[in-house]
Formats: C-alpha cells, structure tokens, sequence
C-alpha cells in the first residue's frame, strides 16, 4: 500500500517539476512579450502571432507527437526491464523526427508568402522564414525529451524549457528593437514604413525562438550523453532483449503517432481557422483593416499569451500522464490507473478554477500592469474569455488520459466534433451577431467546453472511471468565489486610498491566494494525503495543521 502511495506521489511531484518549469517558462514569455509589445505594436504583434500560429501547426504535424509516442514506447520498455529495445526506439524516433523536421522546414521557407498571402497578412512572411530552421532543431530536441520522460524523470524537459525560453527573452526583444530600426528605414524607401517597421520586428521576436530552441537542444543533448552510458550499462546486464527491427519499429512508431498527430493538429489548428474566418469575414463587413489587424494584435499578444500562463500546468500534468498511465496499463494496474486519473484532475481543477475568478476580476488592472493597457476592450476580452481557462485546461489534460490509456483514436473523433460545432458557432457570431473580436473569445471557450464533455464521456466509457465531483469542482468554485470577493474588496478598496494600479494589483493577488488557500481547507477540499503528495506538501500540511484548518490522524490522536 505504501508502495503504491509513493508512486502516485511521485507522478505528481515529476508532473509538477515539470508544471512548475512550464509556468515559469510562460511568465517569462509574458515578460519579455510586454517590451515586444511595445517595440512592435499591435499591428507586430499581428505579423508575430500569424507567422506562430503557422509554425506551431508546422511543429505539429512534424515532431509534437513523437516525444509522446516515445515516451509511451520507453515507458513500457521500462516496466518490462527491456533497455535494448528503449536505445533501438530511441534511434529510430530521432531518423523519423528529423526526417519530418526537415520536411517541415522546406514547406515553411518555400511556402510562406502563399500561405501568409491566404491569410491576408502578406507582411508576416518575415517573421515566418525565420522560424523556418526551429522546425529541424525541435524536432531532434522532442525526441530527447520523450526518451527521458519515458524513463520516468521531466528534470531535463524543465530545465531546458527555462533555459529555451531565457534565451528566447533575451534575443526576442535586442532583435525586435534592432529590426524594427532596420524596417523603418526599408519602409521609408518601400512606403508604409511603420508596416515594415512592425513586420522587420516580429521577425526579430521569431529569431529568439529559434536561439532559444538551440540552446535547450544543446542542453538537453549534453544530459543524453551523460544518460547514454547508463543506458549502455543496463543493455549489457540484460539477457534478452525484444529482436524487432527498426522497420517493424518504425510502423508502430507511425501507428502510434498518427492518432496522437490527428488530435493534436485539429485540437490546435482552430488558431489558424479562426484567423482565417474572422479576417475574411471581418473584411466582408467593412471594418477597417488596421482596426481589424489591431484587434488580432491584441487578442493574440495580450489576451491570449495572458489566458495560455494558467494552461502551462494542464499541458505539463498532460505530459506526465501519458507515460505513467501507460505504466499502469502495461502492468494491468487499472485501478492505479483511475487514481492517477482522479489525482491529476483535481490538481489541475485545484489550479485552474481560482485562475478563472482572479483573472475575471482583476482583468484591467493585470493588463495595466504588464502591458500599460487601460482600454475597456482588451479588459473586456479577458472578462469573456477567462472561463476558457478552466474548459481548456481540462480538455488538455483528458487527450493526455486517453492518448495514456491507449485510446488514441477518441481525441481525434472529438477534436473533428468539437471543430466543426467550433466553426459553425464562430461564424453564427460573427456574421449574425456582428461581435467581431469578441466572437473569437466565445467560440474558442465554447470550442473547449466540447471537448471536455466529449473527452470526459470516452473517460468513462474506456477507464469505467467517473470524476468526483465536490471535491473537484464545487469546493475550489465556492471558495475560489470568496477569493474574488477578497480580491475585488481590497483592490478597489486600496486604489480609492493610494491610485497606484501596480503596487495593488500585485496585493490583490496575494491576498487572493491566502484566501484561496484557506477556504479550499476550510471546506475540506484537499485531504491530508492529497496535500502531502503535492511538492512541498509536507512543509503546507504542517502550517495548516498549526492553523487548524486540516486535522490528521496525528492531530485527532493528541486531542
């Protein structure tokens, strides 16, 4: 029993190290993205977002789903003791990975005035032909990551993510600043040099990701050289190893990717469908083009970096289950299986839920904060969109369970169901209603809510497992709601004192957590197991305990 406790504890403390990294790899790109903002502007920011939203398709398709592929493959390798066979996958994965990556990168460098033309921001093209060589360093670096979250440890994918995204910062706002300088000077011979000025520098914002992407290739490559004369010690020990061939490899490797590949590229491509409906649509009816390219820039450099930091823990615990749930399934454990399923949810609910409240309430001040952003119409974006935290967080994590629990097929059929319903919503919306920007915001949550009902529904019918609910959902509700009573009281309370946004904002927050953090114990929504198989959970457990707001077995013996 203790063995098993262990283990689920310790799928959590690996999925967290690896949430934590995420959150600070997304802070940071917060961070570095508010001085960006300001250099490019929001009609940049237009040309940034259009050439990633082609490129994360582009990584998609190419690499993302094989780091998953291989870290099933490893793990099963690893509960059966078959190390020669994880160094004969891991070999095959990479020929295959760079293979794609390099395929992508050509269709990217060749393709890109066609496809930044289709989706009328022709000035993109820059920004895009610079991603071009991220494509190739990626898909090798994905490889490496899946070989070691296969063999049970997300240390080397966090820290690099860190360091990718530092280098990332650093190079993303010298370069934009620089280019920018350097377009404005092309534009004042070409004409229309702001537009230039803007496109030269969300080139510039690109060239950091792919210096980012070099750097955390080379860290994590550096680890695997020190990793591979383990992995060489424990092929020899072993007696027998599996005989299948690298072709054989190969086919199940496809097999296993194509699924994953299906639903992760229609999960995200509603980035690019929505641009090219709401662009085209939004043209149909007149709006002006620079309010149109104004509104893109704000949704997807303001609203959209903000609203993603949140969802970095529910793609880190995705990631995490993946390996550990097909453990449990190589093992026939599936009643662990159905625990880690209930663990990792309530983790992520636990998260996602005061995220929704604090972001709602505290929507014009953040943006004020980190992007000196005042208007209502960016406060009001983040106002509607902000229950999208919650559905995407969810319908992130619950691919990751099934794609875990080797239903890889039901993301796909769901992801098909919720895109369409997606689209014929968005355009309702826009074209009925004439809620231009805002249309996006609604479909895009709506677009998630779907998937987590369908996702939800393949759960229960595959595991025989069905989500708790009071735990998981009303308990972190209520008290996320008198956190946002807290939050909004002293915010409000304080600027009518002392009108300083910056200094305030940042106390809401905290007092917001305090509160949070109290009243989800208060109302018994984590347990004293449950709080000590998070990371740190022994320190917050005996804080809570001196605060009576939990009480152990320990505690109701000395009473």
């Amino acid at each position: 029993m203790e063995k098993k406790k262990n283990k689920g504890s310790s799928f959590l403390v690996q999925g967290s190290i690896l949430a934590i990294a995420s959150i600070a790899s997304r802070i940071i790109g917060l961070i570095y993205r508010v001085p960006m903002k300001h250099i490019i502007g929001a009609h940049g920011n237009d040309f940034y977002s259009t050439a990633f939203e082609v490129y994360n398709i582009m990584l998609l398709i190419s690499s993302y789903s094989l780091p998953t592929a291989v870290s099933k493959f490893v793990s099963e390798c690893r509960v059966r003791g078959d190390y020669k066979l994880i160094h004969k996958v891991f070999r095959v994965a990479m020929v295959l990975s760079l293979g794609s990556g390099i395929i992508a990168s050509v269709i990217i460098f060749f393709g890109a005035s066609y496809i930044t033309a289709a989706l009328k921001t022709p000035l993109a093209i820059y920004a895009l032909l610079v991603l071009a060589p991220a494509l190739i360093i990626l898909s090798a670096m994905g490889v490496l990551r899946g070989l070691f979250q296969g063999m049970g440890t997300m240390m080397p994918t966090a820290f690099s993510q860190i360091l990718e995204q530092v280098v990332n910062a650093g190079v993303s706002v010298g370069a934009a600043y620089v280019l920018y300088q350097r377009g404005m000077k092309v534009g004042a011979v070409l004409g229309h040099a702001e537009d230039y000025a803007a496109a030269y520098g969300a080139a510039g914002g690109t060239m950091g990701t792919t210096c980012g992407a070099l750097a955390g290739f080379i860290f994590v490559f550096l680890l695997f050289l020190i990793f591979r004369h383990a992995l060489k010690k424990m092929e020899k020990k072993q007696r027998k190893g599996s005989k299948q061939s690298a072709l054989s490899l190969a086919f199940v490797l496809i097999c296993t990717i194509v699924p994953v590949l299906l639903s992760t590229t229609i999960y995200n491509i509603s980035g690019i469908v929505d641009q090219f409906i709401f662009k085209n649509l939004a043209n149909m009816q007149h709006y002006d083009a620079g309010q149109i390219s104004t509104w893109w820039g704000v949704f997807t450099g303001e609203y959209k970096v903000l609203v993603n930091v949140p969802l970095a823990i529910a793609s880190a615990m995705a990631a995490s289950t993946v390996p550990t749930l097909t453990g449990a399934f190589a093992a026939k454990d599936y009643k662990m299986a159905r625990i880690k399923t209930y663990q990792v949810t309530k983790f992520v609910m636990v998260i996602s839920i005061p995220c929704v409240v604090g972001i709602g309430v505290l929507a014009s001040p953040i943006m004020q904060l980190l992007f000196a952003d005042g208007s209502k119409l960016t406060a009001n974006m983040l106002m509607a969109g902000c229950i999208s935290v919650a559905f995407y967080a969810l319908s992130t994590l619950s691919n990751g369970i099934l794609q875990g629990i080797n239903r890889m097929g039901e993301p796909v059929k769901n992801a098909i169901i919720a895109l369409v319903l997606h689209v014929g919503f968005l355009v309702a919306l826009m074209y009925f209603l004439k809620l231009h920007i805002y249309a996006v915001i609604y479909a895009n949550a709506f677009y998630a809510f779907v998937m987590c009902i369908l996702n939800a529904r393949s759960i229960r019918r595959y595991l025989h497992y069905r989500q708790e609910i009071l735990r998981t959902f009303i308990i972190p509700s209520i008290a996320s709601l008198i956190m946002g009573a807290a939050v909004y009281g002293s915010y409000f309370g304080l600027m009518k004192l002392y009108p300083r946004n910056s200094i305030w904002t940042i106390v809401a927050i905290l007092v917001g957590v305090v509160v949070y953090g109290v009243f989800l114990l208060l109302l018994k929504g984590l347990t004293p197991d449950e709080i000590l198989a998070f990371p740190g959970g022994g320190r917050v457990l005996r804080l809570a305990e001196k605060m009576h707001l939990v009480k152990t077995q320990k505690s109701q013996t000395s009473e």
